[in-house]
């Protein structure tokens, strides 16, 4: 039975991080991501005759598990990766983790045994034709596991990985996309571990040409790991200082590219250490000896053909820094060569908690290039753990706005350059400058506070609201005096008019209807998911296609509804779609691929699964997982009838605890003596209760006899309801159970998409209706209570207080 694939990864992840030791995660990646290479080569290896990586005898994944146990396995991994490395010319690359050091890896048993139940948690993986199934299982768990290495990391030493995200975005905004051609070129002069130029190619679904540089040795032989990995066996990854010793040069000249994506060190002191060659680099200006930042940015412009266009992450600095780095801003800035900057949220990346930004070069139509396009996108972001994360809905808004050059207030502006070369500008591109992103101050109004009253810009700041709900504005204010309306209803029943007597009904009804028609557009897309079927292409569409539905619809931010969608597709549609593709990739069937699995239990690795059932009684009981299809859902389809018998019981069983309960606090029953007395099964000890009424009788204690009596007679009601409950719930659960036998193929399909996904993404948004409403609710309450009384009044309720106040002192005796 297959598992989800984020139970994949993070089964993956935690027992690798179990076997870690004292080592640094930013040098265990190196063991890890090793491995890793051995693994998916091996399975290609025997899948694809044409595979560009040779796997020779004795050089193969299969060779290191058979060294499992072995007290020399270390030594034997490195011999067997050796093997590899000389079979493709990837001596220095592959071998750079030394699986036979004591130092990081333990000695004697203790590496023995840690090699060993790694090289077996990587058995457990098949990368098998990942690619060929339509989705990149390979590429998914690389980039699963690169991240948890670069949080893990540090600040210091996560600078090897740009997060997806952020990479994304450059790829989208440099102009990377369907179009791209197979040939054109991408670069990055600063390429780490190779994930950035890696998500930039990916944008092109056809391929591009890929070529970087990297300084790091291990991070060199990790990007051209990477490379392989990712299916890009033939990219040219360098090795050495790009700035100091560029290699991807003609003659004197650096070679150029089509694109450039560039995520470089920040400020690096030492940047011009050795240099002899400007390349043609410096042409407008030499930067600051203590400060690289421009020293990459001129090397990404020298990189671009005459049509060439570049994305390179940078500190804010660069925006409005002056002397060298002012004097080479502003002749960039006349000729045209910077198209737009893009302001990031801070904490976005491993290296580093600064904020930074996106400059977006081109030099295609730069004569003619009369403005920069400004996105202060610093806002939109979610928070992971202690690191900030682009939500997808913040990488779609981001890119739309550029592509499109949409003007938004308090977002983005084409600002022309007669504005930036003003005196007061000077050549300064700090944002803020020209993009005022700050949320309105909430002025108070001291005529309001004086005579009453609302003030109007306060409710017209609500128009969006009023035009999609018209009748709720009459509704809840009628004009006071000029400039001034005042509240029709009660505070308390502004809630109510929102809610039921607003025309809400109308926009609910609107938003479910177009998430209807949206997900029956593409029922047959989803009913014909496959082996095949390409899963960022499959949500790419759906994605896209529901943005531009809520884009017409009034109140709803579009960007929020795909959000919903976005999420529920990361928490569990994704992992839905690659059981089905799975599933039926192996010769299966979507109702196989719905079929209980029994839950994991390995203790081991200290991973286990809350069931969804449990079957069965004591030791013998077997708990099941449900991934595709919840038992609610089966329940709720058909076996309605029998869960309205459980609801029942259950309620019977809460009377029964109640009518108890009340017993005991009606009697006063000993509080101790009810606590010792509750057992294991929630309820009375018939044992104890059996006690008192004996010890009562002997003494004549007949209120007590009577008491405990009555308590005995509930005690065994609310036991009698438990075991009923309990047992029907057992028998719904096997009668659950044996049910997912029975479902046939269309019936699985049916559950799946509409009991399932439909019905989830419809809650969600609809949930998105509801937070806005409450939001207009909490605004229009606020703005009552703020102006609900004058400063009069509150004066003359503050004499009347200071009155009774200074009756009391005098009638105490004491002066006021």
């Amino acid at each position: 039975m297959a598992l989800k694939k984020s139970d994949l990864y993070s089964s993956l992840w935690a027992s690798c991080d179990q076997l870690r030791g004292g080592m640094d995660a930013s040098q265990y990646k190196d063991y890890i991501l090793t491995l890793l290479f051995m693994k998916y080569v091996s399975d290609k290896a025997k899948s694809d005759p044409d595979s560009l990586i040779e796997v020779p005898e004795g050089g193969s994944f299969d060779d290191m598990l058979a060294a499992k146990g072995d007290k020399e396995i270390g030594d034997r991994f490195n011999i067997i990766i050796g093997k590899l490395a000389d079979a493709n010319g990837l001596r220095n690359v592959i071998d750079q983790a030394d699986f036979n050091d004591s130092e990081k890896l333990g000695s004697g048993k203790e590496i023995q045994d840690r090699l060993s139940k790694l090289i077996t948690i990587f058995n457990d993986l098949d990368f098998r034709g990942s690619r060929a199934e339509g989705d990149d299982l390979l590429g998914d768990a690389y980039e699963y596991l690169m991240r948890h290495f670069a949080t893990e990391s540090g600040k210091s030493k996560g600078q090897f990985y740009t997060p997806a995200e952020v990479s994304r975005v450059l790829a989208k905004v440099v102009g990377i996309n369907s179009q791209t051609r197979q040939d054109e070129t991408v670069y990055d002069a600063a390429c780490g571990s190779g994930s950035l130029l890696l998500k930039a190619a990916a944008e092109a679904p056809r391929g591009m040409t890929i070529y970087g540089q990297e300084k790091d040795n291990a991070t060199w032989a990790l990007s051209k790991m990477n490379m392989i990995l990712h299916g890009n066996e033939t990219a040219e990854i360098h090795k050495g200082d790009t700035i100091t010793n560029p290699q991807l040069t003609v003659g004197k000249r650096l070679q150029t590219f089509d694109y450039v994506v560039m995520n470089p060190p920040f400020s690096i002191k030492s940047w011009d250490n050795g240099l002899e060659y400007d390349y043609g680099r410096f042409e407008y200006g030499m930067p600051p000896e203590k400060n690289g930042d421009y020293a990459f940015l001129l090397h990404a412009l020298a990189s671009l053909k005459s049509t060439g266009k570049a994305a390179v992450i940078l500190p804010h600095g660069v925006l409005f820094r002056g002397n060298a780095e002012g004097n080479i801003r502003r002749e960039l800035l006349k000729r045209g060569f910077i198209k737009g900057v893009i302001g990031l949220p801070a904490n976005l990346f491993y290296g580093t908690s600064i904020p930074a930004c996106i400059v977006i070069l081109d030099k295609e139509n730069a004569v003619s290039r009369t403005g920069v396009f400004m996105v202060d996108a610093s806002k939109g972001f979610t928070k992971d753990g202690n690191k900030n994360r682009l939500r997808d809905q913040d990488i779609h808004k981001i890119v739309d706005t550029v592509i499109h050059q949409v003007e938004i207030d308090r977002y983005s502006r084409m600002v022309p350059i007669s504005e930036i070369s003003a005196p007061k500008n000077n050549y300064n591109l700090n944002i803020p400058r020209y993009i005022d992103s700050s949320e309105p101050e909430d002025l108070q109004d001291l005529s309001a506070h004086l005579h009453g009253g609302i003030p109007n810009r306060d409710v017209d700041a609500l128009q969006d609201y009023w035009d999609a709900l018209p009748a709720l504005k009459e509704a809840l204010f009628e004009p006071l005096r000029d400039g001034y309306s005042k509240l029709k209803v009660d505070l308390s029943e502004v809630r109510d008019y929102a809610l039921n007597r607003s025309g809400l009904e109308y926009i609910r009804a609107d938003v479910h209807k177009v998430v209807g028609e949206w997900f029956e557009a593409h029922r047959d897309e989803l009913r014909a998911i496959d082996a095949d079927t390409k899963p960022n292409n499959l949500i790419r569409t759906l994605g896209n296609d529901l943005l531009a539905r809520f884009n017409h619809v009034p109140l709803l931010n579009a960007y929020d509804v795909y959000q919903q969608l976005m999420s529920y597709w990361n928490e569990t549609m994704h992992d839905d779609v690659f059981l089905i593709m799975t599933e039926l990739g192996n010769g299966g069937t979507w109702a196989k691929a719905a079929q209980p699995r029994k839950a994991i239990e390995d203790k081991d690795r200290k991973l286990s699964e809350e069931p969804d059932l449990e079957i069965g009684a004591g030791r013998t009981k077997i708990k099941y997982k449900m991934d595709l299809i919840p038992p609610a859902l089966v329940v709720a389809r058909y076996l309605a009838d029998e869960q309205s018998r459980i609801d029942e019981l259950d309620a019977e069983l809460g009377s029964a605890s109640a009518a108890l309960n009340e017993h005991a606090e009606e009697h006063g029953l000993d509080e101790a003596l009810l606590a010792e007395a509750t057992n294991e099964k929630g309820g009375y000890s018939k044992q104890l209760l059996s006690e008192v009424i004996r010890e009562a009788r002997t003494s004549g204690d007949q209120e007590t006899i009577d008491c405990a009596e009555v308590a005995l007679k509930l005690v065994n009601g609310e036991a009698a309801a438990k075991k009923a409950a309990k047992d029907g719930r057992a028998v719904l659960d096997d009668t659950t159970l044996r049910k997912y036998g029975d479902l046939s193929e269309d019936e699985v399909k049916s559950i799946v998409l509409d009991d399932k996904w439909h019905a989830a993404i419809a809650v969600r948004i609809d949930g998105e209706v509801s937070a806005l409403t409450q939001a207009l609710v909490r605004r229009v309450q606020e703005l009552g209570k703020r102006y609900l009384r004058t400063v009069a009044e509150l004066d003359r309720e503050l004499s009347e207080l200071e009155a009774k106040v200074a009756r009391h002192l005098d009638a105490m005796g004491v002066p006021s």
